[in-house]
């Protein structure tokens, strides 16, 4: 397609009269884009509540466990009755 056939298609496209736009459709994406919103709320909530859960478990387990400390060597016995 060269450049005036694009330009006559266009012409064609913009003569046209405009698609008739159903009554309730303004409505209709209001409700709809309500519902994302409020569901997308819903998850980024659900989805911090859970980060902040997991990081407290990870706090308490820290805390009891201390697994920055080098456990102690088994690998020779303890020295008695020298």
């Amino acid at each position: 397609m060269n450049l005036p056939e694009r330009e006559a298609a266009v012409r064609r496209l913009l003569e046209r009269t405009a698609p008739v736009v159903p009554p309730d459709l303004y409505g209709e994406a209001v409700r709809r884009g309500g519902r994302m919103l409020r569901r997308r709320r819903a998850a980024r909530r659900v989805l911090w509540a859970v980060l902040c859960a997991a990081a407290v478990v990870f706090v308490i387990w820290a805390v009891t466990v201390h697994p920055w400390v080098e456990p102690p060597s088994q690998t020779t016995p303890p020295l008695s009755d020298w």
